[in-house]
C-alpha cells in the first residue's frame, strides 16, 4: 500500500521536501487515531442510547464528518483535527446525557442499594457488560423460574435502578472486572452472557457456555437472535446449580440525581470546613503494571474527603474499607463508565453554588484508560476545559510525544504513574 502523494510506502513518516504532506506525519496520524477511538467510544454509547429510544441527528452528522476528516488525503493540519477530537469530546457529552436519560426513564430514579456479592443456591446466569436492556429483557424472560441472574463487570450499577433491583430473579453480583473473567467465568457453572465490549476470547472450558448479543461475538459461543434468551435460561438447566456462596455486599447507587438532591448538604458540610477534597476515583481498567496507583490513591485519601467511583476502575479500590463521613460511604459508587456525565453535572452543580469555576473546585480527577470509551470520556472532559486530570498508568502508543506535550500544555494533564501518595500530597496542598 503506497501514499498517493509520494508513493512510500504506507509506514513512513512524512515527506523529506515537505514534511507531513503525504498525512504519515506522526503527530497527524496520532489525532486521526485519537478521534478514531473517541469515536468508536462514543458510537457506543449512542447505540446503547438508541436502544431505549434515545437519538440526537447532530451527534449523527457529527459522527459522519469527523470520519471523512480521517480519510486518506484529506487532512493534513494538526489545529484543525484537534478541533475535531474536541468537538468529539462535546458530542459525547450530549451521548452520554442520552444515555442517562434513557436509563432513569426506564429503569426509575436511581437509588443507594446494597447489593448480595457471591452466590445463592439454585440455577444461574452471569450476565456482563453495559447494556441494561439486555439485562431486563433477560430477567423478564426468567420470570415464573428458579433461575437467578448475577450481574458481572460493569453489570453492577444495574442494582441501583428499581425496575431491575426489584425484580424477584435478580440475585446479586458476582465477580469484578473484566481482566478476571476468564477465571471467574470459568468458576461459575452456568451460562454467561456478554452484552458488550470488555468479553475476552473464552477458554474451551467454559465456551460452550457463552453467548453473545448483537455485534459482541466470540469463537465458540452462541450468538442470541432478536432478545430470545430462551436458548440460555434452557443451558442453565442443563448446567450445575450454583452453591451458596456469599461473600459479602456492597453499597452502590450514588447517581447524580442522588447526589444532587443532597447538594444543599454537601455545599455546607464545604463551606464549614467538613469536607476537604473530592476525588474521581475510576474509569477503564486493566492488568497492566502500574495500575496498583490508583488503589494507593484511594487509600491514601484523607478521612474528610469522598471520593467519586465509576467504570470498571472501581474494581480496583473497591475493597478497601474506607469508612463514613456525614452518614455517607466514603466512596461513592456512581455507576458505568458512561455516567462520568454525572460527574461533570455534580461538578457543574458545586460550581455554580460556589460561584466559581470547576477548575477552582477542592476537585481532583484521577482517571484510569485502556479503551476506546475512556478515550472519548477524556475528550469530553478535555472539550469543557477541565485541567488537571491524572490518566494513566501510561498514555497509549497513539498518544504521540509532541500530542502528549500539547495536552499537558493546554489542560495541565498529568501522568499517574508515579508516586499515588506524593500525587495526592500535592493535590491537597
Amino acid at each position: 500500500m503506497f501514499c498517493n502523494q509520494c508513493e512510500q510506502s504506507a509506514g513512513c513518516t512524512g515527506c523529506v521536501t515537505s514534511p507531513g504532506v503525504c498525512g504519515k506525519d506522526e503527530d497527524i496520524q496520532s489525532l486521526q487515531e485519537i478521534l478514531l477511538y473517541g469515536l468508536k467510544g462514543m458510537a457506543a454509547y449512542a447505540n446503547h442510547a438508541r436502544r431505549l429510544g434515545k437519538t440526537d441527528e447532530n451527534v449523527s452528522a457529527f459522527i459522519e464528518e469527523a470520519l471523512f476528516s480521517t480519510m486518506t488525503n484529506v487532512n493534513f493540519d494538526l489545529g484543525s483535527l484537534f478541533e475535531l477530537c474536541m468537538e468529539c469530546g462535546k458530542q459525547n457529552l450530549r451521548v452520554m446525557e442520552m444515555l442517562d436519560e434513557g436509563h432513569v426513564e426506564t429503569f426509575g430514579k436511581p437509588e443507594p442499594s446494597v447489593v448480595t456479592e457471591g452466590t445463592k443456591a439454585g440455577p444461574g446466569i452471569l450476565i456482563t457488560g453495559h447494556d441494561l436492556v439486555d439485562l431486563w429483557n433477560l430477567l423478564r424472560q426468567c420470570e415464573g423460574t428458579d433461575i437467578k441472574a448475577y450481574t458481572h463487570g460493569e453489570m453492577l450499577p444495574a442494582h441501583m435502578y428499581p425496575k431491575l433491583r426489584d425484580h424477584p430473579n435478580l440475585a446479586g453480583h458476582y465477580g469484578g472486572a473484566w481482566q478476571k473473567q476468564k477465571s471467574e467465568f470459568d468458576a461459575f457453572p452456568g451460562p454467561v452472557i456478554a452484552t458488550t465490549n470488555c468479553i475476552l476470547i473464552p477458554k474451551e472450558s467454559y465456551k460452550d457456555r457463552v453467548f453473545t448479543t448483537r455485534a459482541t461475538a466470540v469463537p465458540g459461543g452462541v450468538r442470541i437472535a432478536d432478545d430470545d434468551f430462551s436458548a440460555v435460561i434452557e443451558k442453565a438447566k442443563q448446567c450445575a446449580p450454583c452453591e451458596e456462596n456469599i461473600i459479602g455486599n456492597s453499597t452502590v447507587g450514588f447517581h447524580r440525581t442522588v447526589l444532587l438532591d443532597n447538594a444543599e448538604t454537601i455545599v455546607n458540610a464545604v463551606k464549614a470546613g467538613q469536607i476537604s477534597h473530592f476525588f474521581v476515583i475510576g474509569g477503564c481498567d486493566g492488568a497492566e503494571a502500574g495500575r496498583n496507583y490508583f488503589s494507593d490513591y484511594a487509600q491514601a485519601t484523607p478521612d474528610d474527603s469522598f471520593i467519586l467511583t465509576l467504570g470498571c476502575g472501581k474494581f480496583r479500590i473497591r475493597d478497601h474499607e474506607y469508612g463514613e463521613h456525614l452518614g455517607f460511604p466514603r466512596l461513592l459508587d456512581m455507576g458505568q463508565c458512561n455516567d462520568a456525565y454525572g460527574a461533570i453535572q455534580v461538578a457543574v452543580a458545586l460550581a455554580g453554588a460556589f460561584g466559581c469555576g470547576v477548575n477552582d473546585l477542592p476537585l481532583t480527577l484521577v482517571v484510569s484508560w485502556f479503551e476506546q470509551k475512556a478515550v472519548a470520556v477524556l475528550l469530553t472532559l478535555l472539550s469543557l476545559d477541565v485541567k488537571g486530570i491524572s490518566i494513566g498508568p501510561n498514555p497509549p502508543a497513539f498518544v504521540t510525544p509532541n500530542v502528549f506535550a500539547i495536552l499537558q500544555d493546554k489542560f495541565d494533564l498529568k501522568l499517574a504513574n508515579g508516586d499515588a501518595k506524593a500525587d495526592l500530597a500535592a493535590a491537597l496542598a
